[in-house]
């Protein structure tokens, strides 16, 4: 009942109030009530009487009549008024006020009972108006009664499922604030805040109105009168209920009673907290009054979720929260409710969550962005959100994260450890700062009151803290065992500045626990100075300097931080490190003596006193006019001047400055072609300081450093050398976390005029194509980049003549594009056409086909999205796909441009058209005598139609001979053209010369004269005289791949020498493809040698690192995927072969291997796939040691053996899953030695054990693995890379690598017997739970269906993880599943297929002989969390499998969760409770993920039911009958399922439905069973049988 219907039933009673028949009514009522009119009026006027009294009174009274004469009577008065719904609705209200006065007489309570079923035996009662007013008029009458008001209106707001007048909040709140621990906080489910032993709380007598104990004794009694009131009110209207309850009321109805049921319970103490007694407080139990209204309240709500009758759905008391009452009374019959509810939740919650769930953690091996379950919103917001790292399930089995969820972890929980996982996993495998910036919470002392709640932040400043401590113990640990770890701290340095600067670490307490854990568990481990050295590196933030300086423990926080200090004994000391670390406590003395004089009396004189050697050694390598040459220092000068940026930074930046411009400037000279006064001045190049010396600065003087190389860079008078701007570039990929930048935003607030300036565009442009491209997509920052890039692109396409500066922007953003692994908006407001070029439209379409294809869609979002982003992107464009393109391209893209027209030919009819007049102006501007006067004439007067067919005319009056052509004329107009009409130019030339082959062809000339005659026309424009942008040409001609012609001229231009020679003077002039190696000094290319003449044109400016070979970069990855698709391999081959060396520039090659081989899988011969794995440096990439034999092997038959695939997986386990074992922490003798054996991680042991051969030790800088960003990205995408170009099916590949995991832990058992002794220890330090089966493999003999893999060298396989055999079979899982995801979808097919013919062969499914009994037993073995079943040995294949499946799942974008169907199509029929079981525990777990994706949802949902129709459809044969009962739990599955789905996230109070989704249920329903469908019941859009459609009327509506 709505609020509507409740104020229109409220007037109306009013209206009754005064109805003749109400008079005669009361009388009647009064007769037999033994109510005399004196004491009804006394009734009325005061407060309920004491019983005693009553009794007296009834002796002095007339008997009343007997009952049975009561309905003749009542009759007899029936038949005097006419109207007998108006004589109805009366009594109803008469009867409600009678309830409410005399429910605590006996007698007279038991004739209303008596009287209200003689009424309802001639149909006077409407049980559905007459019950909601009871209730509602009975709530007043507690408030009235000062009881209850807390209980009544604070929860009236928070219904646990309808909007009704008063009931239970519900368990969100609870659940928002801890899923580890399911009591929450009391006042989350309505319960009162006040306990039962705070004194005066609750009273309904104010502490101020209590000045002695008399009045306190009157205040109990009243509260006790008050007291039993209430509980004979509620004792009687329960009976009532109950009588109800026997005919059939409508489900609001029910839905209403069910809500105050349930407050009355979750409630029932709230007025017991009475005043404190004087003597203290005394313990309180419930009396027999208040038992019985329990106990019939009980009755109520059994007799409405009672499955026969299913009023209510049972699963209503699952999410009330009536289990977490606080308080609960010593009552067996409501704690059998409650055990009840935890029992069916439980089971319930199973289905909601994946088989070790707990094991899902993010590895940092995957790049995919998730936006979060929220409504859908729409442009960049979507993009930028993301799912949280880790969610924690609630008690009701749904995924939860935020804020208040990560405060309320306890420290040491599972969840507590969970969380740490993926912190340390994260601190050692530096994920980018835009992951930190979102999962991290500011610690409480540095937030400001007003900050809001984060999100997707799920780590607290604890938990950051605890993380970073065991890293540096972590890191101490191999520093003291002799390993050179350098290259570790200078890493974990950059992250540790950047969590410090942040916020998210409490810098006092941090200390605090540092020196408490190094000092105390840890006393042995701090032997080096690198924990001084790590604090003097944020020693200038400015929270430290605040922590340091003015907050009221510095005293006690410096003496903390000087204690640290260690005397230096390395082995090596005159190492850099080894000064630096020497002298490192000096710098630190120095600090504090400069910050704070309070603390000066607690430093280290002797320290204090070192730092003078510092001075006198600064003093004399700066003497003079001599300056130090710093490619030629010695070690101890490197160590000097790396302590100098610790004390005084100003001076290390001016020298560097000054080392950078030491040569002094030049005047560079115009060009030839341009006559100028202007002088422009050159800083002469030096070399570029190495990276060896850049690498210790001190953060604080990069910081300074970086913002005064960019003073100079973008902002000095003169143009800076090579040498700045490739130093710059190597300090920021030093540190990426301490000093990323975003460029165009950070100039501008520096200088908002400062990109206006002729050069400095160009150098940023430069700076970000050339060398920061890879940072940029690691920071995340690449979309952002390429909206700011659009907008410098969007103002000049259309703007005369800057064509330098268009076209290295156009460059960078097709760069930036190709380089995109997730989904993209191509604009940041998400509206209107794109600001895009036409080439850039082309691109970001094949650019989406290369994620769609190969990674798939992340979120719901997205794919409503793309159909909106490709109207955007083919608004501004004409251009079709050619059918060979487009049968590689997804069919989500493919469908959508298929129906495209070709324009192509009204383009040529268009250019016919105009020819004659063309030609007419071509010939006046371009013949050898042509006026030069009318080049301007040409550019002012014609017509924009035909200038975009200048380059075609020209075309045409070569005739093949391009030297009658007047190229200073051409050049000069198309310089004067905008940049997207010489773009314009090239397409229409293309299509007219190749229009114009296929006509001489007709006329029968030699195909071979005329592309040769072409590509000598085509020589001309772009070598000759360099009059058009080759890149643009090149792909204006493979965007035509549909003539025949096309791909042959550009493979012809390749093949020429001036682009080969082109090519080999850029390689020979950059240098190393890795540029931060480089030692020698950079040459600057002339400008029109480096651009040719149409782009340097004008233009004085130099060019740092851009040439026109440099931007072929991006367009011959494209040209050998269009090869492919036109099955001209041997042409690809060629080009591969001719460009490998160039192609090592290219800033993402290894992307670009992986995303080739994925997108043409089962596509591509062994020979090709050889030469794209050329591309790659394989000396430096991580293959597996036996991969080279395996994929140049000559008999394509052989699968590689399964030790070759274990190996793999294992590589996966030790580089990319967060370990479980921390290891900075020492336990016990057997977690010492598996933590000794347990590389660290990122790192690959020395002997290759991890199946990684060529990795270096020691954790790799950025700037060593910038594509694809992180180490474990590029361990996980080299295993994917190595799958991929196996000569083997995917089927052979998936088969290998299931077989693994079904039989893996038989396998390590077998092998591990002998080194781990007992096989079912677990140890110390995992975070895997305890195993609750204690069972063993006897019943069913379970252990049948494992058998150990052959094949595998099994010999020490454990050790070489550190884990037991145990956790090491459950991480195999989790990194195959993560291994799978990462494949095309061709993988997942064969996994399906796999993975269903393994459970439908499964020896005890298909034995007819089990029992029922045994099959249940048995699933419940199998579905068990292999964490579990594998401390017992009583791992199954099954359970291997379904956990198999569901890390897989946990990894999957979700455009190709829709595959997962396949499961559910080969399982079918499912003919078995059994086996229906097992499909629903693999399945279910997906629908929370697909709560947002609804048409996705509905699928999945509505092919669950069809497996419950197939085992209890009306037409089955079952083999054996089934209880209902025995399925609640999918029965609540179900129900809280459709809720989730439509809150969109975790169920809350107002949650309900959609409408479609109840007609989908409703629709299967009618399929099954009668007796399980009536348990579904309430999921249609019935009004008359479902409480959900009936509560909700706009719902029902919507859903007829």
């Amino acid at each position: 009942m709505d609020q509507n219907q409740r104020s229109s039933s409220a007037s109306a009673s009013r209206a009754y109030q005064f109805h003749p028949a109400r008079a005669a009514i009361v009388n009647l009522f009064d007769l037999y009530l033994g109510r005399s009119s004196r004491q009804k009026s006394e009734d009325s006027i005061r407060e309920p009487p004491n019983k005693s009294q009553k009794r007296v009174l009834a002796l002095n009274r007339e008997l009343p009549p007997r009952n049975e004469q009561f309905l003749l009577d009542f009759e007899q008065l029936q038949s005097q008024f006419p109207d007998q719904d108006q004589l109805r609705v009366v009594t109803e209200s008469v009867l409600i006020a009678l309830v409410v006065q005399c429910s605590n007489h006996a007698p007279r309570a038991e004739f209303l009972l008596f009287a209200l079923k003689s009424l309802c035996t001639i149909g006077h009662i409407n049980w559905d108006s007459f019950l909601p007013s009871l209730l509602s008029s009975v709530s007043t009458a507690e408030m009235s009664m000062g009881q209850g008001s807390q209980a009544v209106t604070g929860v009236s707001s928070q219904s646990s499922m309808l909007p009704t007048s008063n009931s239970i909040p519900n368990s969100s709140n609870f659940q928002s604030s801890n899923p580890a621990s399911p009591l929450p906080s009391v006042h989350g489910i309505g319960s009162p805040s006040q306990s039962a032993i705070e004194p005066m709380t609750g009273s309904p007598a104010k502490s101020s109105d209590i000045p002695g104990n008399g009045q306190q004794a009157t205040a109990r009694a009243n509260s006790s009168i008050r007291d039993s009131a209430i509980s004979s009110l509620r004792q009687l209207c329960c009976k009532i209920i109950l009588t109800g309850l026997e005919f059939n009321l409508k489900p609001v109805t029910h839905a209403d009673i069910f809500s105050h049921m349930l407050n009355w319970l979750v409630n029932w103490d709230q007025k017991q907290m009475g005043v404190d007694e004087s003597d203290g407080v005394k313990s309180w139990r419930p009396g027999k009054a208040l038992i019985e209204w329990l106990h019939s309240c009980l009755d109520v709500i059994w007799l409405l979720v009672d499955e026969d009758k299913c009023r209510v759905p049972f699963y209503e008391l699952l999410r009330s929260g009536l289990q977490f009452m606080e308080n609960i009374p010593d009552d067996e019959a409501l704690f059998t409710l409650i055990l009840e509810i935890h029992r069916r939740r439980d089971m319930m919650a199973m289905h909601m969550k994946m088989l070790d769930q707990h094991l899902h953690c993010p590895t940092f091996g995957t790049h995919r962005i998730f936006s979060q379950t929220t409504p859908s919103i729409s442009g960049e917001a979507v993009a930028s959100l993301r799912y949280s790292p880790i969610t924690y399930p609630s008690v009701l089995g749904e995924p939860l994260h935020g804020e208040d969820l990560a405060i309320s972890i306890p420290k040491g929980s599972l969840d507590w450890e969970r969380a740490l996982r993926c912190v340390r996993h994260a601190i050692c495998t530096t994920p980018s700062p835009d992951w930190w910036k979102r999962v991290l919470l500011v610690a409480p002392c540095y937030r400001a009151p007003s900050q809001g709640p984060t999100p997707g932040a799920v780590f607290t400043s604890e938990m950051i803290c605890e993380a970073t401590i065991d890293r540096i113990v972590e890191l101490l640990k191999l520093t003291n065992s002799d390993v050179n770890c350098w290259q570790d701290w200078l890493v974990f340095s950059d992250i540790f500045h950047f969590l410090i600067k942040s916020g998210c670490v409490d810098f006092v307490y941090f200390v605090d626990k540092l020196v408490s854990r190094l000092t105390e568990s840890d006393h042995h481990i701090l032997r080096t100075n690198h924990v001084t050295w790590l604090l003097a590196q944020i020693i200038r933030v400015e929270l430290v300097i605040t922590a340091l300086n003015s907050d009221a423990r510095k005293v006690e926080t410096t003496r903390k931080i000087l204690s640290l200090h260690k005397e230096d004994r390395s082995s090596d000391p005159n190492s850099p490190q080894s000064i630096l670390l020497d002298f490192i406590s000096s710098c630190q003395n120095l600090r504090i003596w400069s910050l704070n004089t309070t603390t000066r009396e607690y430093l280290n004189n002797e320290q204090l006193q070192k730092g003078k050697q510092i001075d006198e050694w600064w003093r004399h390598a700066s003497k003079g006019d001599r300056m130090m040459d710093y490619m030629n220092m010695d070690d101890r000068s490197i160590g000097m001047f790396w302590v100098v940026s610790y004390t005084m930074a100003q001076p290390a930046c001016e020298t560097v400055i000054n080392w950078l411009s030491s040569a002094g400037v030049a005047e560079s000279l115009p060009a030839t072609n341009l006559q100028t006064n202007e002088k422009l001045m050159v800083m002469r190049e030096v070399y570029p300081l190495p990276m060896s010396l850049l690498s210790g600065f001190a953060i604080n003087l990069c910081l300074k450093l970086a913002y005064q190389m960019e003073e100079s860079l973008f902002c000095g008078q003169v143009v800076p050398n090579i040498a700045m701007a490739e130093t710059y570039c190597r300090l920021l990929l030093i540190a990426p976390h301490s000093l990323f930048r975003s460029h165009f935003n950070h100039l501008a607030q520096r200088s908002p005029s400062v990109l206006s300036k002729p050069g400095v565009t160009l150098l940023v442009l430069e700076i970000l194509n050339y060398r920061l491209l890879p940072l940029y997509r690691y920071q995340g920052k690449s979309k952002a980049l390429m909206y700011d890039v659009t907008k410098i692109i969007s103002a000049l396409k259309a703007k005369r003549g800057d064509h330098r500066v268009f076209r290295l922007a156009e460059n960078l953003c097709m760069n930036l594009i190709l380089s995109l692994r997730d989904f993209f908006l191509v604009k940041r407001e998400g509206k209107g056409p794109t600001e895009f070029t036409e080439t850039l439209n082309r691109i970001t379409v094949v650019t989406l086909a290369i994620i769609i294809k190969t990674r798939g869609i992340a979120d719901a979002d997205h794919l409503h999205y793309l159909q909106t982003m490709l109207e955007q992107i083919l608004a501004s464009s004409n251009h079709t796909w050619s059918e060979k393109t487009l049968r590689y391209f997804p069919s989500l893209l493919r469908d959508f441009l298929i129906p495209r027209i070709d324009n192509r030919g009204i383009a040529i009819q268009a250019w016919q058209q105009a020819e004659t007049t063309v030609i007419n102006q071509c010939t006046q501007l371009l013949s050898a005598s042509a006026d030069p006067t009318y080049v301007m004439t040409y550019i002012s007067h014609s017509f924009p139609q035909h200038r975009q067919y200048l380059c075609a005319g020209a075309w045409i009056l070569m005739q093949g001979h391009p030297e009658n052509i007047n190229s200073v004329n051409l050049a000069r107009v198309l310089r004067e053209f905008s940049p997207e009409e010489v773009t314009a130019n090239i397409y229409m030339m293309v299509d007219v010369l190749l229009h114009q082959i296929q006509l001489e062809l007709q006329h029968g000339h030699s195909l071979q004269d005329l592309l040769l005659k072409a590509c000598a026309n085509l020589t001309f424009f772009i070598w000759t005289h360099e009059l058009l942008p080759l890149d643009i040409m090149l792909l204006a001609l493979i965007d035509r791949d549909d003539d025949p012609h096309a791909l042959r001229i550009v493979i012809s231009l390749l093949d020429r020498q001036e682009l080969q020679q082109r090519v080999k003077l850029y390689c020979m002039n950059r240098g190393t493809p890795e540029h931060w190696l480089y030692s020698g000094m950079f040459k600057r290319v002339e400008l029109q040698k480096a651009l040719g003449n149409h782009l340097s044109w004008k233009d004085r400016y130099p060019a740092f690192f851009d040439d026109i070979a440099a931007r072929l970069l991006p367009v011959i990855p494209l040209i050998i995927y269009r090869l492919i698709e036109n099955d001209a391999i041997d042409s690809a081959d060629r080009v591969l072969a001719m460009y490998s060396g160039f192609l090592a520039y290219h800033p993402f090659r290894f992307t670009f291997v992986r995303d080739i081989l994925a997108y043409f899988y089962g596509h591509l011969p062994g020979k090709l796939i050889v030469r794209i794995l050329n591309v790659l440096d394989i000396s430096k990439i991580p293959f597996s040691e036996s991969f080279p034999q395996h994929f140049n092997s000559s008999n394509p038959v052989m699968c590689p053996p399964p030790d070759y695939f274990a190996t793999l997986l294992l590589g996966i386990v030790n580089n990319v899953i967060p370990p479980l074992h921390n290891n900075s922490k020492s336990g016990s003798a057997s977690d010492a030695l598996n933590n000794s054996m347990r590389a660290p991680p990122n790192k690959t042991p020395p002997t290759s054990q991890s199946g990684q051969t060529n990795a270096s030790d020691g954790q790799k800088a950025f700037y060593q693995i910038q594509d694809p960003g992180t180490y474990t990205q590029l361990v996980l995408e080299t295993a994917v890379i190595e799958l991929l170009s196996l000569p083997i099916s995917a089927s052979q590949i998936v088969s290998s690598l299931v077989q693994i995991v079904v039989n893996i832990q038989p396998t390590l058992i077998q092998s591990s017997n002998g080194l781990h002794g007992a096989t079912n220890g677990v140890g110390q330090g995992s975070v895997l739970p305890t195993s609750p089966s204690g069972g063993s493999t006897d019943s069913l003999g379970t252990n049948r269906s494992s058998h150990s893999v052959s094949g595998i060298n099994v010999s020490g396989f454990v050790s070489r993880s550190g884990y037991t055999c145990q956790q090491l079979s459950c991480l195999l899982i989790q990194a195959c599943g993560h291994l799978l995801a990462q494949l095309p979808p061709d993988f997942h097919v064969q996994l399906y297929i796999e993975a269903s013919r393994i459970i439908k062969e499964t020896w005890w499914l298909t034995d007819g002989k089990r029992s029922l009994g045994e099959l249940d037993s048995a699933v419940g073995y199998a579905l068990l969390d292999p964490t579990w079943a594998a401390q017992d040995n009583t791992s199954t294949a099954i359970g291997n499998i379904v956990a198999l499946l569901h890390s897989f799942f946990s990894n999957l974008p979700q455009e190709w969760l829709e595959g997962t169907h396949l499961i559910i199509k080969h399982l079918r029929p499912v003919t078995s409770v059994a086996m229906l079981r097992i499909a629903f525990r693999i399945m279910a777990p997906l629908l929370p993920k697909l709560a947002n994706a609804h048409n996705l949802f509905n699928k999945t949902l509505s092919l669950i039911f069809n497996m419950m129709v197939d085992v209890f459809g009306k037409n089955a044969q079952p083999s054996t009958p089934v209880e209902p009962l025995e399925l609640t739990d999918l029965i609540d599955f179900f129900h809280h399922i459709v809720h989730y789905e439509g809150q969109g996230g975790p169920v809350q109070a107002n949650s309900k439905p959609r409408p479609e989704v109840l007609v989908l249920c409703g629709r299967a329903a009618e399929s099954l069973r009668p007796e399980i469908q009536h348990l579904l019941s309430h999921l249609k859009p019935d009004t008359n049988s479902s409480i959900y459609a009936a509560t909700h009327p706009k719902l029902a509506q919507n859903a007829s």
